[in-house]
């Protein structure tokens, strides 16, 4: 449906050349909720941007459906954006203009005959839970319900392609769920592709089929949503993932921690009593549980500990991480990811 090839974006600042996207290759399908995550200034905004070419590429295709869309001006750029919604992480709602009119600024912007608005802004404000709020005034919203408002005028022509750009990163973690279940329950009733961008790691989690993660312009990793949380592979991608759970840690409880490691269970050794094991066949390794929950990733669970080793005896401490790593992923947890 979506396919980058070789993508690079690049500016000029200052007499300076900047790489924000550097020669991406990516494909997303047809029907798939497609995640991008990576920290700030990785480049996911400025690479779904070319989708709608709201950003050209300075190099390498954007193909939409088999077609390179690069090039696209005039009526053709025209026609293919109405193909694609995009929400924005503000909302950009018209302040002076009710609900109803929010949305039906969409459908009269592609010329939608008049006799037809009134009934599809009712239908779309329905999909989003908002039909009784079609006469309010954004001011008298909620910030989930500004997203919500902003996702139906999305939907108003009948996208195929959905972008998000960091859709629920204004939001607190109540608005942020309202908002996650709406594009859920849209994903379920809609033949449409989203592409989102979040660098809120329990977005990703609650969402996504497939994950990228970007790293200073490039696509460092792309995986299942539980292979990337089960076992990422590349640094940015285990950063993202160790720097989520140390958002919240109290500070305290890692302070004087030293030897500090996240274990991740594989699917099948979930529920095992694996450090209980490793505590009675190593006799001189303290194992301390600092924090740990069993969730489910697709559907599939996902068991994640942070531990400490406690010991002087430095031969045995890697024999008790060898054993770990039989039944579970072991990554060394950096503090400075909790005070994050």
């Amino acid at each position: 449906m979506i396919r980058f090839e070789n993508t690079s974006v690049r500016f000029k600042k200052d007499g300076r050349e900047f790489t924000a996207v550097d020669s991406v290759s990516l494909q997303i399908k047809k029907g798939e909720f497609f995640g991008i995550v990576g920290a700030s200034g990785a480049g996911k905004s400025t690479l779904v941007r070319t989708v709608n070419l709201l950003t050209r590429p300075t190099s390498g295709s954007v193909y939409i459906d088999g077609t390179d869309v690069t090039s696209y001006q005039g009526r053709e750029l025209s026609q293919l954006r109405l193909k694609i919604g995009m929400i924005f992480q503000h909302f950009n709602l018209i302040k002076n203009a009710t609900v109803a009119e929010n949305v039906a600024f969409a459908l009269e912007a592609s010329d939608t005959p008049k006799d037809r608005i009134a009934p599809r802004v009712l239908e779309l404000l329905d999909v989003v839970g908002l039909a009784s709020k079609a006469k309010s005034y954004p001011s008298d919203l909620s910030g989930g319900q500004k997203q919500r408002v902003a996702i139906a005028r999305a939907l108003a022509n009948n996208p195929e392609i959905l972008l998000c750009d960091e859709a629920t990163s204004a939001l607190d973690p109540d608005n942020t769920k309202e908002v996650i279940q709406t594009l859920k329950d849209i994903k379920n009733k809609y033949p449409v592709t989203v592409l989102f961008i979040t660098h809120q790691m329990e977005v990703a989690k609650s969402l996504f089929d497939r994950i990228a993660v970007m790293d200073r312009g490039r696509v460092v990793e792309v995986g299942s949503g539980y292979e990337i949380f089960a076992h990422p592979k590349s640094e940015p991608a285990r950063n993202l993932i160790t720097k989520s759970l140390g958002s919240v840690l109290p500070k305290q409880s890692i302070e004087h921690e030293d030897n500090l490691y996240l274990v991740t269970f594989k699917e099948e050794f979930a529920y095992d009593p694996v450090i209980a094991d490793a505590s009675r066949l190593f006799l001189n390794t303290r194992l301390s549980i600092i924090a740990g929950n069993i969730e489910y990733i697709q559907d599939k669970p996902l068991g994640r500990l942070l531990v400490s080793l406690r010991g002087n005896d430095i031969n045995e401490r890697e024999e008790v991480l060898r054993f770990l790593k039989v039944k579970a992923y072991v990554h060394e947890f950096t503090k400075e990811f909790s005070n994050v």
